[in-house]
């Protein structure tokens, strides 16, 4: 993984010297373009890259973006390969809606060792309403839900029903802006999955985001703590990582996946790449 961080975190921590500005004058006049522009207020967050959000806080009305993602997990005795594409987008000010299509694909590490099969795991639709914007406290709030019709593995397809269950996730955002460059940003909230409407799996996800933005830019470095509560069990996956701009309305967030406790997951990483159709620096 060295080969792929070092020339992107060299690239995202190049000073922005074309101006005549000052660092704190670019990160002021940043902030302020976000910000301002005679619009309904929105204050401007780190979004977290692995579990992110269904759009910005404070989202206006017309935004739009489509999110494309590709990771790798080392299992004890399979890989995973997991792929999805989404679109999301604002119909009105701080309401943002989602469409995800989540894919899985299981591989044994050697030959004779079973793995799960491979599946689109879900239709996964969701919004998100942000009823907090404080610009004083440089801080926002919001509700969201996301529901998902979970599907069958691939090799279950005309032999089973196609609706293998649902998955109920209410959930929390509160994030906060110090200064103009750190971000903390807290997600949580209560997972439900219901299999074949009888048996009723229950978890609950806290996860606690930090991110420092790089001057001027929509560049960052930070760290995910995904942490989930099952049934007395406690699991944790830290995952640094990194956003870079590619170009006005294309970015690409890299992130590493590293579980506290090795049970069964062990290292990951994860791309994704974000593309915002119609969006102007």
């Amino acid at each position: 993984m060295h080969f792929v961080f070092a020339p992107l975190l060299s690239a995202c921590c190049l000073p922005v010297l074309l101006f005549a500005q000052t660092p704190a004058e670019q990160d002021s006049l940043y902030v302020l373009e976000v910000e301002s522009g005679g619009l309904r207020p929105k204050v401007l967050h780190a979004e977290p890259l692995y579990i992110d959000l269904i759009r910005d806080l404070g989202a206006r009305k017309g935004e739009k973006e489509w999110n494309v993602g590709l990771g790798l997990t080392d299992n004890q005795v399979f890989d995973t390969y997991e792929a999805l594409v989404e679109y999301e987008w604002a119909p009105v000010d701080r309401l943002g809606l989602e469409v995800e299509l989540p894919f899985t694909f299981h591989f044994p590490i050697e030959e004779g060792m079973s793995a799960p099969g491979s599946r689109l795991n879900s239709l996964k639709m969701a919004a998100q309403y942000t009823f907090l914007v404080s610009e004083e406290q440089s801080t926002s709030m919001a509700l969201g839900y996301i529901h998902e019709f979970e599907l069958p593995e691939f090799s279950m397809y005309g032999s089973t029903s196609m609706l293998k269950g649902h998955i109920f996730n209410p959930f929390l955002v509160m994030a906060k802006r110090w200064g103009t460059h750190y971000h903390t940003l807290l997600y949580t909230g209560p997972v439900l999955e219901a299999i074949n409407g009888m048996d009723m799996h229950q978890s609950w996800q806290a996860n606690f985001n930090f991110h420092y933005m790089i001057t001027g830019t929509r560049n960052f470095i930070g760290v995910e703590f995904n942490q989930e509560f099952k049934r007395g069990d406690f699991d944790m996956v830290i995952r640094p990582q990194m956003r870079v701009g590619l170009a006005d309305n294309l970015l690409v967030g890299i992130v590493a996946g590293i579980p506290v406790e090795r049970e069964n997951q062990r290292l990951s990483t994860f791309i994704r790449l974000i593309y915002e159709p119609g969006h102007k620096h």
